[in-house]
């Protein structure tokens, strides 16, 4: 499940002026309650002071993030590599590369990988971690 785009970001940085935070040196958290979802915190509460979080996603192909609602969250997702579906408040939405999905606070949500797995940038505001 390569992808130049998803590696470029995996390896990436975040550069503020007076930090640079390298994403090459953050782990990937598997998630804890979702089989087959691995998540990488490239950009956290404490970096934003609360404001936004940014995090890569790893799911495996055929796995899901089974239904979920984020009470306090906006939710965004950018689909970089990979197939799949979200169930966005009751409505199907295809995942492919080059979608963006927006999830508001408190919506129901999931998402379910394809045979090629998913591979996404999400964003919360404000932060989820």
């Amino acid at each position: 499940m390569k992808n130049q785009l998803f590696e470029a970001f995996n390896n990436g940085q975040l550069i503020l002026p007076e930090k640079a935070i390298d994403f090459s040196q953050l782990v990937w958290n598997q998630h804890p309650t979702f089989d087959g979802v691995e998540l990488k915190h490239i950009v956290t509460a404490s970096d934003t002071n609360g404001t936004f979080s940014y995090h890569l996603v790893r799911i495996a192909p055929n796995k899901s993030i089974l239904n979920h609602i984020h009470e306090t969250q906006l939710e965004t997702h950018e689909i970089i590599s990979g197939n799949g579906v979200c169930m966005n408040n009751g409505y199907e939405i295809p995942y492919t590369p080059g979608v963006i999905s927006i999830m508001p606070k408190a919506i129901s949500h999931e998402v379910h990988s394809g045979n090629d797995g998913l591979l996404l940038f999400a964003k919360f505001i404000p932060a989820l971690c």
